[in-house]
């Protein structure tokens, strides 16, 4: 395998040299791209120092904070336009573990089309969380999984590695959600495709140093995403078809 790990930064200055010595740790022969939107913490500037100490490192330097989604985006359009074949996304926070990486990858090796890092299947955990914080992440996963029919414990786990082949039948670029509701989607159209899904077991963990970047207002953006796929795909194409000639 050719992977690309594909790392969104924003004011990242405070982890992104420790994360990527231990992404060259946990995977010496991975690439690692970091996508970063003009961090004024010089997050950029500091991730190609590193690429030049620990090699196999880029930086690509967008102009102004386009989210996460926008971010994945590019960074898949890049590792596929160099020939990767297994595209990673993980935080650049620490909040996942470097030392998963191989495990990840095994699964796709093993023939998954997307091998997810996940919190709710048995092994997985997230030790720092609170149990109201909990019950929400998993109860949004549980409803994502019922309206969309969606075989998935962690759908809005943004640990996850995909096949090049996975990538290219989703058609990754028309994808618009950001945050957790770009997670499901990109799930729920491998799903649809015809891919296989793993989930792998992992401890998620809060960030140690810097500031959250999710909000509530992406949380309800990707309940009422779920909701509105539902409604298009199981119910009005549903009736679109009974009433056809």
């Amino acid at each position: 395998m050719r992977p690309l790990v594909v790392l969104p930064t924003y004011d990242e200055a405070a982890n992104i040299g420790v994360v990527l010595e231990r992404i060259r740790a946990a995977v010496p022969a991975a690439h690692v791209l970091v996508v970063d939107d003009a961090s004024p913490d010089g997050t950029a500037d500091l991730a190609a120092e590193a690429g030049r100490r620990l090699g196999q490192i880029e930086v690509l330097r967008r102009s102004a904070k386009g989210g996460l989604g926008s971010a994945y985006r590019a960074g898949f359009r890049h590792g596929l336009q160099a020939g990767h074949d297994v595209l990673v996304e993980m935080d650049a926070d620490l909040s996942h573990d470097p030392d998963a990486l191989p495990e990840l990858l095994a699964a796709v090796d093993a023939g998954a089309d997307l091998a997810i890092g996940s919190r709710y299947v048995p092994g997985g955990s997230i030790p720092d969380w609170s149990w109201h914080r909990r019950q929400l992440s998993r109860w949004g996963n549980r409803y994502a999984g019922a309206v969309l029919g969606l075989g998935v414990h962690d759908a809005t786990s943004g640990f996850r590695a995909y096949t090049a082949e996975a990538l290219a039948r989703i058609d990754f670029h028309t994808v618009r959600a950001d945050g957790y509701g770009f997670q499901i989607e990109m799930a729920y159209r491998v799903q649809r495709s015809g891919g296989r899904i793993v989930e792998i077991p992992i401890a998620f963990v809060d960030r140690v140093r810097g500031e959250s970047k999710m909000s509530g207002a992406i949380v309800v953006e990707a309940l009422g995403l779920v909701t509105w796929w539902a409604v298009r795909d199981r119910i009005l194409r549903r009736s679109t078809s009974r009433g056809a000639p």
